[in-house]
């Protein structure tokens, strides 16, 4: 996790764990002009559009009063959908058997996207099962992981 999302996900958390969502994740997509702030939320029942309207007010209050960000950007609080990104090595362990999509940052065997059955976890590293066989991909090295919907 970058040191920006670190940050966000500090000041952003006991925010929406205290209003009794889970915090999935947290997107940061810097631009000159008007950055992303995407923040992921899940509950036991679903999320519904009242849900992402109730986090994204109380979230705004305290991202106006901390100012973590110091250009424009646009906040959009979400579910995480079918294609639920994976942030955490909780969530790579939650979701073990499951088909997943992953994007590298650092080429490994001369690719950066891989898709493949999650095998779990192994001192720092997600093992895939891909066509091609089993791959072992450090986390450090991933940029991005979803779900494949099923």
């Amino acid at each position: 996790m970058r040191a920006d999302h670190y940050k966000l996900h500090e000041l952003l958390g006991p925010v929406v764990v205290g209003m009794g969502y889970e915090l999935v994740g947290i997107e940061f997509h810097p631009n000159s002009v008007n950055a992303l702030l995407r923040i992921y939320i899940d509950h036991g029942n679903g999320i519904t559009l009242d849900d992402c309207q109730r986090v994204s007010g109380q979230v705004s209050g305290v991202l106006d009063v901390a100012d973590p960000i110091p250009s424009r950007y646009t906040l959009e609080v979400s579910s995480p959908g079918l294609d639920r990104p994976l942030f955490t090595v909780e969530h790579f362990q939650r979701f073990e058997g499951r088909e997943a999509k992953i994007q590298l940052s650092v080429p490994l065997n001369g690719r950066r996207k891989y898709r493949g059955v999650l095998g779990g976890l192994r001192e720092g590293a997600v093992t895939l099962i891909c066509e091609e066989g089993e791959v072992t991909i450090p986390l450090d090295r991933i940029d991005r992981a979803r779900l494949v919907p099923e």
